[in-house]
């Protein structure tokens, strides 16, 4: 069995409490790994490795010779793909498409993406006037915020875990990773990635376990990390906010989201039909991006419905590894419980399920996985508990509208505002519905669509702050003002 260790100071060291827990594999629920679980010990001297790797090597390096550095980790994360296409699909169980095509790709991306923007973005500076008529000049630097809590989910684990740490890295900042329990074993291998490249000691640390009251709570709550960077559930981004609040440090938050897809009857139909079902379906429904609430013009209604049925029932299920599957497990047995109850749910509350609503019938070692059917709801009402609330399953509830102010409205009624998908040829409508609907992303005509360039992030309850670009040098970094008298 694979033995997985926290890596603290550039080594893999087991827990200080020798306490250790189950990774169970989501395909078939064996166990495949031990993972040492992080005492407060073990944070501590995570964080401390971190505080002095700034004053040592990292904090003398220039920005050329970071930028050099993760150009390398990028270039190392290549020679060794298939082994973070393994573990990630050991991790999610996820068919290996999604690994080679989407998840590892970026998380290699994100070193280099990032480099590029500290290398190239400029800083502020200004020529004022002075009553002495000599003038004087401000100019603005930009210096690592420090200690960096990287606090990051199960769903991408490689991708959304290397958007935070790339660019945290090349502002030169360190890290102290907390990967989620589920999704342990890339951010491990990532640790062998920064030795081979010669990284310095304590600059990229990783230590396993839960939340409350084990590592995730202990780097939140530890007051040598300086700022905290987060990607899940509102619930958990409440509670971190909550211990950031101990020394005013700062927060960068992507949390849940109840996304609507809109469809107008003017659309490429073959085109919103591929595009809803890879953003309702993708990864087993596991995207914070993704879409559980279709409303689609009358006109096209019934013949959206049942192409979208056609397509969910035409799903390949099986583990990841084997030819021709294409839809894969829920990470966990708890987390299929969960979709489940709202599977129930939904016909408690008066659904009309179009396809799906239960488990598929798996073979052999396979039954014992967590895998659930992708389901496709109508016929409930818009402030339906189904319709409201965050699934973060394989599901979606599709309802007709007759008026461009009418789906505005149904779209904006939710407490989150993370992301959209409009599908229309009408340019006109496509600026007007990208305006009014309060979301941070809005793609259209496509989904999952970016440019790493641009602001990500969430309104309402769906996130603080915004990541991508320039925009994440000013979150991993704080600006100075220097004036100079001439």
């Amino acid at each position: 069995m694979r033995q997985v260790n926290n890596f603290i100071n550039g080594e893999f060291q087991p827990a200080d409490s020798a306490q250790r827990f189950e990774k169970r594999s989501p395909v078939n629920n064996q166990v495949i790994a031990s993972i040492a679980e992080a005492s407060k010990a073990d944070v501590n001297r995570a964080v401390q490795a971190a505080q002095q790797a700034l004053k040592g090597p990292w904090g003398q390096f220039t920005t050329e010779q970071r930028v050099a550095m993760l150009y390398e980790v990028a270039e190392e994360i290549t020679r060794r793909f298939d082994d973070f296409v393994a573990a990630e699909m050991a991790d999610t169980g996820q068919p290996s498409h999604v690994m080679k095509q989407v998840f590892i790709p970026r998380g290699a991306a994100n070193f280099k993406i990032f480099a590029d923007v500290i290398k190239n973005v400029a800083s502020e500076s200004f020529q004022m006037a002075t009553p002495d008529g000599r003038g004087a000049l401000n100019y603005a630097l930009r210096v690592p915020k420090g200690v960096i809590g990287v606090i990051s989910p199960w769903n991408a684990p490689f991708m959304l875990m290397t958007w935070k740490v790339g660019p945290a890295l090349a502002c030169g900042n360190t890290v102290v990773v907390k990967p989620s329990e589920e999704t342990p074993l890339t951010a491990t291998l990532l640790g062998e990635v920064m030795n081979k490249v010669g990284v310095p000691q304590g600059v990229y640390n990783v230590v396993n376990g839960f939340g409350p009251d084990s590592a995730g709570a202990f780097v939140t709550e530890h007051p040598g990390v300086d700022a905290i960077t987060f990607t899940g559930e509102t619930k958990t981004g409440t509670a971190i906010m909550k211990a950031a609040a101990e020394g005013a440090r700062d927060v960068s938050f992507e949390m849940g989201g109840k996304n609507a897809g809109i469809i107008f009857a003017d659309c490429d139909f073959d085109a919103a039909v591929d595009g809803i079902f890879r953003s309702a379906f993708l990864n087993t429904g596991q995207v914070c991006l993704g879409t559980e609430r279709l409303y689609v013009e009358r006109p096209i209604f019934d013949k959206f419905v049942q192409a979208l049925k056609t397509k969910a029932e035409a799903v390949n299920y099986g583990a990841p590894t084997e030819h021709g599957s294409n839809f894969g497990p829920l990470i966990s047995k708890e987390h299929q419980q969960k979709v489940l109850s709202y599977y129930k749910l939904a016909v408690e509350e008066g659904a009309t399920v179009v396809t799906g609503g239960g488990v598929p019938d798996m073979q052999g070692e396979l039954a014992e996985g967590n895998w659930v059917q992708p389901t496709i709801w109508t016929g409930l009402n818009d402030n339906a508990r189904v319709v409201q609330e965050e699934i973060f399953g394989p599901c979606c509830h599709i309802s007709p509208f007759d008026r461009e102010d009418e789906v505005i409205a149904l779209a904006n009624d939710t407490e989150y505002g993370l992301s959209t998908t409009i599908w229309t040829t009408n340019l006109s409508r496509a600026h007007r519905m990208a305006e009014a609907v309060d979301v941070g992303i809005t793609w259209i005509n496509s989904w999952f669509l970016r440019d790493l360039r641009t602001p990500f992030g969430g309104s309402k309850q769906s996130g603080i702050g915004r990541e991508g670009g320039v925009h994440s040098l000013e979150f991993y970094t704080e600006m100075r003002n220097v004036c100079i008298k001439l």
